[in-house]
């Protein structure tokens, strides 16, 4: 059986990554370093035998994975379960803001990783359900020793990391970094973290931005 990869990419940076300022499903753009992380990001992939690419349709996910396209030659495949989290009336907020204008939400938030619903949201296991959907589907759509990049969020990338290896419990506190490359691969004993959020694309000091906003 042939190893099959699969390679789940966080987006470029955006300003409300570097302030703290938690987006959502808010549509924010990639700011001019983020464009610049998608190109070298972009420069590393192209010489990487992908199969398909595939992307959360949020602008900041959609204008990485394009410039992945765009070295490649893949079409890209859009598909919304790939979102980040619906955080309700907490989206365009920062942290700080929110223990202020919510206080009690926030505690709970905090006492319920998984099960708590934003108000006007979803909880992250509802986004679990969705995005590991996604996964499996891609699991089948492709032959054996197929290589797949899937650009996404912070946030969907480590609740799909949790469900895939719900034993270990290192998972959660993993930083999934800006176009950082998180790699999979499935062989006849099953999925398997070959690295985790790797930046090697990078050549520079990775800027502080809020994970999963």
């Amino acid at each position: 059986m042939s190893e099959t990869r699969i390679l789940l990419i966080r987006h470029g940076q955006t300003d409300w990554n570097l302030n703290g300022r938690w987006q959502g499903q808010l549509d924010v753009p990639l700011n001019d370093e983020g464009k610049a992380q998608a190109e070298a990001l972009a420069a590393f992939l192209r010489d990487t035998a992908l199969t398909a690419l595939h992307s959360s349709d949020l602008s900041r996910a959609r204008a990485t994975a394009q410039a992945i396209a765009n070295q490649t030659g893949l079409t890209l495949h859009l598909d919304a379960r790939w979102r980040e989290m619906n955080l309700g009336v907490f989206q365009g907020l920062t942290l700080p803001e929110i223990q202020a204008k919510y206080p009690e939400a926030a505690q709970a938030m905090y006492d319920d990783y998984l099960g708590f619903v934003f108000p006007d949201g979803e909880s992250r296991r509802l986004m679990q359900q969705r995005v590991h959907q996604a996964f499996t589907e891609l699991e089948s759509a492709y032959p054996s020793g197929s290589t797949v990049a899937v650009v996404s969020h912070g946030g969907a990338i480590k609740v799909l990391l949790m469900k895939l290896f719900p034993n270990d419990h290192n998972m959660r506190q993993i930083h999934i970094h800006n176009t950082s490359i998180t790699t999979l691969t499935q062989n006849a004993t099953g999925w398997h973290l070959t690295e985790a959020a790797a930046v090697r694309h990078l050549q520079r000091d990775i800027p502080t931005e809020a994970d999963g906003a």
